[in-house]
C-alpha cells in the first residue's frame, strides 16, 4: 500500500485534473444498468481516516453529493456527481486519491424473477395442494427435528407486506437500505410484490390456521428493502449480518448474467457476512445458461460446483415438479443445489395434461393487498385463497432460493455449534437425487431435502467431550490405581459421536509431561518411585476428533517407604 501524504492541495489538483471532458473510469457491464452515483472504496489501514477527509474535500469541491448508501464497516462510500459532471469524470478524480482502492460507477441489479402469467386459481390436481414443494422437500420430517424457534432470516429484496396475516407476526426488523433521494414506500411495503412472496417462503407463520406454510415454520424475518444497486446491496449485506440472521437470501442478481466481475464492494460485503457466521444463499439465473452473474457466483464461482467444500455459500437452481430442471433455470458448475422453483414451465397452456385453460401455476406465496409493479408490468400472478386475493404463484431461481434459505437457518439453531461450512456441506450432502449420482450440471447435488439435511447436522459433533481422573493423594504402595470417567456432551436434540479413547497424562513434579496411555478403558495401575511426587490427567478424544481441553490435575504423592 502506498503512504503518501495527504494534502489539501493534492487533492485539490488531482480534482481539478480530471474534471470533464475526461472519463477514463471503468463503466459497468451493459447487463447491468448503471444509478448515475459512484462507488468509493476505501483502503482499510493507517490511511483509511485521512482517505475518507480527502474523498469529502474532493466532494465538496465538485459540489457532489453523498448518495445512495455508505458502508464503514467495508470502506464504502456513495456518492453522486452534480450537474454537469460524468459519472467516469468524478469516479477518474477520486480513483487517483491515495487510499482510495476503487472508484467505479454504481450498478442496479434485478429480482431472480420469472413470474407466471397469468397464475391459475386452481391448486395442483395432482397433490391436491397449493404448497406441495414443502411434502416434496421433505419438510414435515425437518419439523419433527426442529420448528425453527430462534432461527433469523435475512432477505435483501423489494420489502415485504407487512400486513399480511401470514407475515405480520414474523418480521423482527425491516430496513430500509434503498437512496434515500428516491426510495419508495419503507421497509414495511412491497410495491413490486417479489420481495413479500420471497419472505413468505421462508418464514410464512406456520400452524396458525389460515393461508400458508413458510418452509422455517417458527422463523422470523430481517427484510432488508434494496433499490438493488451496488451501494443498497452492500449495506443490507452487511447490516443483516450486523442483525446476526442465520442465513441470508438474495434473490436477485443482473439482468443479463456475464462474467463480469461483481463490483469489490458487493464482494466485500460478502465476505463480512461470512465472517459473521451467516449462510449465504443467491438465486441462480433465470435464463438457461451457465453464467449466474453475482451474487451467485460470488457464492460459488465457475468449476467449484462439483466440490462439497469449495465456495463461500449457495447458488440455487429451480426444479419443477417433474424434479427435472426449469426450463428457464441456471445450470453449469456454478450451481450448488436446487429446490423447487415452477410447477411445470414447460407445459405451455394445459396442467398435466388434464386441459385446464391459461398459464401452469407456479410456486405458491403470499403477496401484497395493494396492486403491484410484477401485476402492472407482466404478471397476472395474483389468485384468491379462501377467500383473501393476497396470495399469488410465481415461478423462478427466487422463490427457489428461500426455501434453502429457511433450511439452513433452522440448521443453525438446531446444531448451534456447526459451522457455517458444516452447513454448507451437509445441504449438499443431502439434497434428493438418483442413488449412484453425485454433482450434476442441471441440479448441482440435487433437490433440497430439508429432512435429510436436518438429520445429518444434529448429527455433526463439534463439541469436546470431558473427564475426570482420581488418583489416590498419598500413595502406600509404589504399584497404585488411576480410575477415570468422562462422557461425550451433547444437547438433547444433538446425537454425539461418543468417546473413542482416553490419553492418559503423567508428570513428575518439575518433570516433563508425558502420555503414559491411550485406551478405551476406565483404569490403569501405575508404577511410581517411593517418595515421587506425580501429576495426574486425562484427555477424553470423541470419534469426530474433538479432544477435550486439559482438565484440572490429580495429585499423588508417594509415601517413602512405599513398596
Amino acid at each position: 500500500m502506498r503512504r503518501l501524504p495527504l494534502t489539501l492541495g493534492l487533492v485539490l489538483a488531482l480534482a481539478c485534473s480530471a474534471l470533464p471532458p475526461l472519463a477514463q473510469a471503468a463503466v459497468g457491464p451493459a447487463s447491468a444498468p448503471t444509478t448515475g452515483n459512484v462507488l468509493v472504496l476505501v483502503s482499510r489501514g493507517a490511511v483509511a481516516a485521512a482517505a475518507r477527509s480527502s474523498v469529502r474535500a474532493v466532494v465538496a469541491r465538485m459540489h457532489a453529493r453523498p448518495a445512495g448508501r455508505s458502508v464503514p464497516e467495508i470502506g464504502l462510500i456513495t456518492v453522486r456527481p452534480p450537474a454537469g459532471v460524468s459519472v467516469t469524470a468524478l469516479a477518474a478524480a477520486l480513483g487517483r486519491l491515495p487510499g482510495v482502492a476503487s472508484a467505479t460507477p454504481e450498478r442496479r441489479y434485478v429480482p431472480r424473477l420469472t413470474p407466471n402469467d397469468p397464475a391459475l386459481s386452481a391448486f395442483d390436481p395432482s397433490s391436491g395442494a397449493g404448497q406441495w414443494t414443502l411434502e416434496r422437500e421433505n419438510f414435515p420430517s425437518a419439523w419433527n427435528l426442529s420448528r425453527g424457534n430462534g432461527a433469523l432470516v435475512g432477505v435483501v429484496d423489494t420489502g415485504v407486506d407487512a400486513s399480511h396475516p401470514d407475515l405480520s407476526g414474523k418480521i423482527a426488523a425491516a430496513v430500509d437500505q434503498q437512496d434515500p433521494s428516491d426510495a419508495r414506500g419503507t421497509a414495511s411495503t412491497d410495491e413490486v410484490g417479489h420481495g413479500t412472496h420471497v419472505a413468505s417462503l421462508a418464514c410464512a407463520d406456520t400452524n396458525n390456521g389460515l393461508g400458508m406454510a413458510g418452509a422455517g415454520y417458527n422463523c422470523k424475518l430481517v427484510v432488508e428493502k434494496s433499490d438493488f444497486s451496488d451501494s443498497s446491496i452492500a449495506a443490507a449485506i452487511v447490516d443483516a449480518a450486523n442483525r446476526h440472521v442465520d442465513a441470508l437470501n438474495m434473490s436477485f442478481g443482473p439482468s443479463t448474467p456475464t462474467t463480469t466481475p461483481a463490483p469489490e464492494s458487493e464482494v466485500l460485503a460478502l465476505r463480512y457476512a461470512a465472517a459473521h457466521n451467516v449462510v449465504l444463499v443467491a438465486a441462480a439465473a433465470d435464463t438457461p445458461g451457465t453464467e449466474q452473474g453475482d451474487p451467485a457466483n460470488v457464492l460459488q464461482p465457475a468449476g467449484t460446483g462439483p466440490s462439497l467444500s469449495q465456495g463461500l455459500g449457495l447458488d440455487v437452481t429451480a426444479a419443477d415438479y417433474s424434479a427435472h430442471r426449469a426450463s428457464f433455470a441456471g445450470s453449469g458448475s456454478e450451481i450448488s443445489l436446487a429446490a423447487f422453483g415452477a410447477f411445470q414451465p414447460e407445459a405451455g397452456g394445459g396442467l398435466l395434461g388434464l386441459g385446464a385453460s391459461g398459464p401452469v401455476p407456479g410456486i405458491f406465496g403470499a403477496y401484497p393487498a395493494g396492486p403491484t409493479d410484477l401485476e402492472a408490468q407482466f404478471c397476472g400472478c395474483r389468485t384468491t385463497f379462501t377467500g383473501s386475493s393476497s396470495y399469488a404463484y410465481l415461478q423462478g431461481t427466487s422463490m427457489a432460493a428461500p426455501q434453502v434459505t429457511a433450511t439452513a437457518a433452522m440448521m443453525r439453531v438446531l446444531n448451534p455449534f456447526a459451522t457455517v461450512s458444516d452447513v454448507i456441506t451437509t445441504l449438499k450432502r443431502t439434497a434428493s437425487r438418483p442413488a449412484g449420482t453425485g454433482w450434476t450440471s442441471d441440479l448441482g447435488w440435487g433437490i433440497l431435502d430439508a429432512g435429510a439435511a436436518l438429520d445429518a447436522v444434529r448429527r455433526i459433533d463439534r463439541l469436546a467431550p470431558v473427564s475426570r481422573l482420581a488418583a489416590p493423594s498419598v500413595a502406600r504402595r509404589r504399584v497404585f490405581l488411576l480410575r477415570w470417567v468422562g462422557h461425550d456432551q451433547r444437547p438433547p436434540e444433538l446425537i454425539a459421536s461418543g468417546i473413542a479413547h482416553y490419553d492418559i497424562y503423567a508428570r513428575t513434579a518439575g518433570g516433563r509431561t508425558r502420555r503414559i496411555a491411550s485406551t478405551t478403558r476406565h483404569s490403569l495401575r501405575f508404577h511410581g518411585r517411593a517418595g515421587e511426587r506425580y501429576v495426574f490427567f486425562a484427555v477424553a478424544v470423541d470419534r469426530a476428533g474433538n479432544r477435550q481441553a486439559r482438565p484440572v490435575n490429580a495429585t499423588t504423592r508417594v509415601a517413602r517407604g512405599a513398596r
